[in-house]
């Protein structure tokens, strides 16, 4: 149980990256007051927990009833997590499409989107409950999951609280440097993912 919940937890934590999410959510607003920072922070981290529990939870019988085996979701989500990293390492990581950032601009409220879907809650995320809750043996194991996830969340909204702290402390250098470390790790971890479904494919039955 102790090597799922360390498992757990740096998937997640590498996945939501909350250091990442701090020049981020900087440029989306810069001039907010604490009062709103503290708003908008409760908000998405609410919206996108939710988001993850219900693909924790409900993500197996999503995928029976689309006729999905979870060996073929850890071969697409190893692939789209490898995206991610591969992003991440050369500094190119781009949570959101053109038309959604020139949505994003037309709003004042940047809880729900783009913060909470897709910069917390989004297709790697989702994924990684997904496989972690189907590796699980269910029941406490399930339990595990959602305790990590839950405090890499609680850890993404500290970062969104202090991200004008934290911003001036590591300075977009620091940032950087600690983004491509997470890109490494979320690389092999995703190579691991495809590796496991294929090995699911072709072990004899």
């Amino acid at each position: 149980m102790e090597a799922l919940a360390l498992k757990s937890f740096l998937t997640m934590f590498v996945v939501i990256d909350p250091v990442g999410l701090i020049p981020i959510y900087l440029g989306l607003d810069p001039h907010q007051t604490p009062t709103e920072n503290r708003a908008t922070a409760r908000r998405a981290i609410s919206i996108g927990a939710v988001v993850l529990v219900v693909f924790t939870l409900a993500g197996a019988q999503l995928l029976e009833h689309l006729g999905i085996s979870l060996d073929a979701f850890r071969i697409a989500g190893g692939l789209l997590l490898l995206k991610i990293a591969v992003d991440m390492v050369f500094a190119q990581r781009e949570r959101e499409t053109p038309e959604e950032a020139q949505e994003n601009r037309q709003r004042t409220d940047i809880s729900v989107f783009p913060l909470a879907v897709p910069l917390v809650a989004g297709p790697g995320a989702m994924a990684s409950v997904m496989i972690l809750a189907g590796e699980s043996d269910g029941g406490l194991g399930i339990g595990v999951v959602l305790g990590c996830t839950a405090a890499v969340l609680v850890l993404a909204y500290t970062a969104l609280r202090m991200s004008s702290r934290l911003s001036g402390v590591l300075g977009q250098t620091g940032i950087n440097v600690v983004t491509r470390l997470l890109g490494v790790m979320l690389a092999a971890l995703s190579v691991q993912y495809v590796a496991d479904g294929v090995m699911g494919f072709i072990a004899p039955v």
